[in-house]
């Protein structure tokens, strides 16, 4: 069951200047971007557990999102 509203997702792609979306094209997004926003999560708390914080901040998010983006060398 998604964790976020469909319609939040229809309004996202409409704000790119979609002129329609289908509610299967909202649907596929909000999928990735679960599954994404878990796998940043996910490595947000690895990080603030290693800074010997049980509580997530917003420099552990930015932090994880950045190493997940990287291109690796």
């Amino acid at each position: 069951m998604p964790i976020l509203p469909l319609a939040s997702v229809e309004r996202l792609i409409r704000s790119a200047n979609a002129e329609r979306v289908s509610e299967s094209a909202a649907s596929a997004l909000l999928d990735i971007l679960e599954d994404y926003g878990v796998k940043i999560a996910k490595e947000a708390i690895i990080y603030a557990n290693h800074a010997g914080r049980k509580t997530v901040k917003d420099e552990d998010i930015k932090l994880a999102f950045d190493m997940l983006t990287k291109p690796r060398d």
